[in-house]
C-alpha cells in the first residue's frame, strides 16, 4: 500500500454503514435491493433506523416465468405489489417508485431528477445502491441507476444545484454500494439472513418460482457469499458494500481501491 493511501485512511477513514439514522437503498429493479442487501436493510429497520426504499424501474419486461397473460402494465403493477410485500416482510414500510421501464427506456435526466426528488424529500445520512464500476455488469439498468446515485449523492447537499432538479438538498454523508467486488465495509447480518431470503423467494413468485432454474442458484449464491462474508468478521453472515464518505467521493483516486 502507498503512503498516500495510508495517509487517506488514517485521516478520513471509510464510515461505518450502521453508524447513522436515515438510510435511503435504491434499486433499479425490484428484488434487487433484497439481492444486495436485503439482509442490512432488515437488521437497520429493526434496529429503529429510519429506511426507505426507491425502485427505479418498474419491470415490465422481467416476464419469463410471470403468470400468463400478465405482463406490460399489469406486471408493473404486480411486481410494485411484491416489492411493497418484500420491503414489509423486511420492516421497511417507506416504499417509493420512480416507475421508470426496465431496459434502460428512460432518459438521464429522468433519471436524475426522479433520484433528486426522493432523496431532497427523505434526507437520507447515507444512500446504499448497485455499484456501477463492477467490471463484469452489463445491465443497464444497473449501470444508470449506479452512474446517476453516484452524481446525486454528491452534489445532494448543494441547495443550487438540487433546486435545478426541483427538489431540496440533503445532508448525505456516505454513499454504499452493494452488489460490488470490493467491499470495504461489511455489516454482519446474522438471524436476518434468513429474512433476506424469505423476502427474496416468498414476496417475489413472479421472478423467482419454483420451475425458474436461477432460482436456486440465486440462493445458493446468497448462502456461500453471506458465509463467506461471515467467515472473515466471526460470525454466521455479513453483507459487504464499498463505502465512500463524503472526502472521498471527489478527487481522491486512492479512496477507491
Amino acid at each position: 500500500m502507498s503512503l498516500t493511501k495510508i495517509i487517506i485512511r488514517s485521516a478520513a477513514p471509510v464510515p461505518r454503514v450502521e453508524n447513522f439514522k436515515r438510510y435511503l437503498f435504491v434499486g433499479p429493479h425490484p428484488d434487487d435491493i433484497e439481492v444486495g442487501a436485503g439482509a442490512t436493510a432488515a437488521k437497520l429497520a429493526a434496529s429503529g433506523k429510519d429506511v426507505c426504499f426507491l425502485i427505479c424501474t418498474d419491470g415490465r419486461f422481467g416476464d419469463e416465468f410471470a403468470p400468463e397473460g400478465v405482463e406490460g402494465d399489469k406486471l408493473a403493477e404486480l411486481r410494485k405489489n411484491e416489492a411493497i410485500a418484500s420491503a414489509k416482510l423486511l420492516g421497511v414500510e417507506d416504499v417509493r417508485f420512480l416507475g421508470l421501464s426496465d431496459g434502460g427506456f428512460y432518459s438521464d435526466e429522468e433519471l436524475l431528477t426522479g433520484l433528486a426528488r426522493v432523496i431532497g424529500d427523505f434526507k437520507p445520512d447515507v444512500i446504499l445502491t448497485v455499484d456501477p464500476d463492477v467490471k463484469s455488469e452489463c445491465h443497464a439498468d444497473h449501470l444508470k441507476v449506479g452512474r446517476a446515485v453516484k452524481s446525486i449523492a454528491y452534489f445532494a447537499p448543494f441547495s443550487k444545484i438540487m433546486a435545478k432538479y426541483g427538489a431540496e438538498s440533503a445532508p448525505v454523508k456516505a454513499l454504499a454500494f452493494y452488489m460490488t467486488a470490493r467491499p470495504n465495509r461489511f455489516v454482519k447480518t446474522g438471524r436476518f439472513f434468513k429474512k433476506q431470503l424469505e423476502a427474496l423467494f416468498t414476496c417475489f413468485p413472479s421472478q423467482y418460482p419454483k420451475e425458474n432454474p436461477a432460482s436456486a442458484s440465486v440462493e445458493l449464491y446468497l448462502k456461500l457469499r453471506a458465509r463467506e462474508y461471515g467467515l472473515r468478521h466471526f460470525c454466521s453472515a455479513a453483507e459487504g458494500f464499498r463505502v465512500l464518505g463524503v472526502t472521498h467521493m471527489h478527487c481522491l483516486p486512492e479512496s477507491g481501491e
